[in-house]
């Protein structure tokens, strides 16, 4: 028997349960249908800047401070340089991402979203997607099933190429947070994100270019990580690809993308799912006033900070000696650091941005 929603969405990881959330609020009917089974693991670093836990917020998902570990800004731990900052609003949540995930699915059932797990979405139909065997008619559909997205393809949103991916290997540790920041550390090669997720264990993300580097001893690449972590016992490793990529449009007749499945951010900014929560209450706005282009808009808005954020970073792996002179520029005028995190997090205005690249400019050649 043929079923009807309003909203279907493929894909049941964060970005597709935020997508289905935000719709829900606004009264829509919404079906989310994942092959996986709950809750789905990730590597990431499973830090949740101030931001993003206010996107959460706007969702009705509230994240206890006995769920994951507070931080109160960054750090970065250079071969020549150590710079701390404070976030200028809040402070973070390192937080599993299966105890992510399982919040997350809490929400929608309270909320009455249709879950269907370990079902196969195999195509669309010009009534709405072939899934589990049947023919599910919906208004829109949804698709949040990643970076490989084969909705993307399904609709012809597909482009050519990808951008050049990092590699990306994750662990825990069980060993107390030394700090209550989150911590990148720059090595030659690489960078690793370091994030406290309860009082006892932290998690440990290595990203490099080169897809062998895990066979890198970590002390060659970060002495002081290497040293805080030498006698913890470690988890098992789980690897990602993290990559780069940008989409001309997120939406063709009634489906529409979200997460990285319409385009992706680099883990270096932190900021992949907080960009995919705006984007589900931008998507749901958009599903109210029937007109997709304003996602479309909203979308590309959206992405401009993060993705401003994440070349500067980017810069600065590839470009061993910038990445020297920048960051010996920030330790001397740590309110810059100061500065560049209110940016990244959202909490200035354009303007700021523009007079904070001056500055940084002008410390750099000072440096």
């Amino acid at each position: 028997m043929r079923q009807r929603t309003d909203v279907f969405v493929i894909g049941g990881g964060p970005a597709g349960l935020a997508a289905a959330i935000a719709a829900r609020k606004r009264g829509f009917e919404v079906v989310v249908a994942d092959g996986a089974e709950p809750p789905i693991d990730k590597a990431c670093g499973e830090g949740l800047m101030p931001d993003a836990l206010s996107a959460l917020r706007e969702l009705g998902v509230a994240v206890s401070s006995g769920e994951g570990f507070a931080f109160r800004g960054v750090r970065f731990v250079g071969e020549r340089a150590q710079i701390d900052a404070n976030f200028p609003f809040g402070k973070g949540m390192g937080l599993r991402r299966l105890v992510l995930h399982q919040i997350m699915i809490e929400q929608a059932e309270r909320l009455g979203v249709t879950l269907l797990w370990k079902t196969s979405v195999t195509g669309l139909s010009p009534e709405g997607v072939l899934a589990g065997g049947k023919t599910i008619a919906a208004r829109w559909v949804v698709g949040a099933d990643g970076i490989r997205s084969r909705v993307r393809r399904w609709c012809g949103l597909e482009t050519p190429a990808l951008a050049r991916p990092r590699y990306a290997f994750r662990r825990h540790y069980r060993v107390a947070p030394w700090i209550n920041r989150m911590e990148i550390h720059w090595g030659p090669t690489a960078q690793a994100y370091v994030t406290p997720v309860s009082g006892q264990d932290v998690c440990v993300v290595l990203i490099s270019r080169n897809a062998a580097f895990r066979s890198i001893p970590m002390r060659d690449e970060f002495p002081q990580l290497a040293e805080h972590v030498a006698l913890a016992e470690a988890g098992p490793e789980s690897g990602a690809v993290t990559l780069t990529c940008g989409f001309d449009r997120v939406y063709r007749d009634q489906v529409v993308l979200i997460g990285d499945a319409s385009g992706s951010v680099d883990a270096i900014t932190g900021e992949g799912l907080c960009l995919s929560f705006h984007q589900a209450s931008a998507l749901a706005d958009a599903f109210a006033s029937g007109n997709l282009s304003s996602y479309q808009a909203a979308h590309r808005r959206l992405a401009r900070r993060p993705t401003l954020m994440g070349r500067l970073l980017l810069l600065l792996d590839r470009q061993p000696e910038l990445r020297h002179r920048a960051l010996r520029a920030l330790e001397a005028h740590p309110d810059l650091f100061a500065r560049l995190l209110a940016v990244h997090v959202g909490a200035t205005s354009a303007g700021h941005l523009a007079a904070t690249g001056a500055l940084l400019s002008w410390r750099f050649v000072t440096a």
